[in-house]
C-alpha cells in the first residue's frame, strides 16, 4: 500500500487530515528536481508502478546513485525485475509462516516500539540464537520468505504508521543486535549456516 493510498484511506475512513509535512514536506530544490526527472523518465517508459510512485522512494534510489538519474533508473528497474522474478508481492500477500512461534523461541527477534526519533525499533538477540534448533524449525528458504514478508510489512505498515505518529516522514529503522552470550567458537564452526541465516 503506497503512502498516497494510506492517506486516501485515512481521509476517507476517519477524516484525519495528514500534515503536508508527512506526504510532501519541505524538500531541497535540487533533490526535488532530480526526483521529478527520475519520475518523468519512469512514467515516460510506463515503468513506475503506483506502489512506488512516491517522492521518498525515488529519492532513496537517487541518493544511492549519487543523484545520477540514469543510474538511479537502472537500479530502480533492477529492483522491479528482482521483485517480479522472486514473486515478492505474492510472498508479502500470501506467505504464511506457521513456524513463527517456534522460531521466536530459538531465535528471539522482532519489532519493539520506536526509538526516540519515532523510527521502528528492531531487536535481534543473536547471542541467544540456537542454530541447531533453528535449522530443525525452518528452512533457509522459508526464513528468507518470512524476512521478505516482514520487510514488506515495514514498508507498507510500520513506516506509514510511524510517519503519522511523528508527523514527519519515517523511512528507516533502528536495529539493535544483542550479542550477549554469543559463542564465537560455535559461530566459527557453523559459519556457513550462520552467514546464510543472517
Amino acid at each position: 500500500m503506497s503512502f498516497r493510498s494510506i492517506e486516501q484511506l485515512l481521509r476517507r475512513k476517519s477524516k484525519i487530515k495528514i500534515s503536508q509535512n508527512i506526504t510532501s514536506g519541505i524538500h531541497d530544490q535540487k533533490e526535488e528536481q532530480s526526483v521529478q526527472s527520475l519520475r518523468e523518465s519512469l512514467l515516460a517508459s510506463n515503468q513506475l508502478p503506483e506502489k512506488f510512485d512516491d517522492y521518498h522512494v525515488l529519492l532513496r534510489f537517487l541518493r544511492m546513485r549519487g543523484f545520477n538519474v540514469s543510474k538511479a533508473k537502472e537500479m530502480f528497474l533492477n529492483m522491479l525485475k528482482w521483485r517480479q522474478d522472486c514473486a515478492i508481492d505474492t510472498i508479502a500477500k500470501d506467505f504464511n509462516f506457521e513456524e513463527y512461534d517456534a522460531l521466536k523461541r530459538c531465535y528471539p527477534h522482532g519489532f519493539h516500539g520506536v526509538d526516540r526519533f519515532g523510527r521502528p525499533l528492531y531487536i535481534e538477540r543473536i547471542g541467544s540464537m540456537d542454530l541447531n534448533k533453528f535449522m530443525q524449525v525452518t528452512s533457509i528458504d522459508r526464513y528468507i520468505k518470512y524476512h521478505i514478508s516482514e520487510q514488506e510489512k515495514t514498508l507498507s505498515l510500520r513506516y506509514p504508521a510511524s510517519s503519522l505518529a511523528t508527523n514527519k516522514h519515517i523511512s528507516s529503522t533502528t536495529a539493535i543486535l544483542d550479542v550477549k552470550g554469543l559463542d564465537v567458537v560455535a559461530l566459527l564452526f557453523n559459519c556457513d549456516i550462520f552467514s546464510s541465516v543472517l
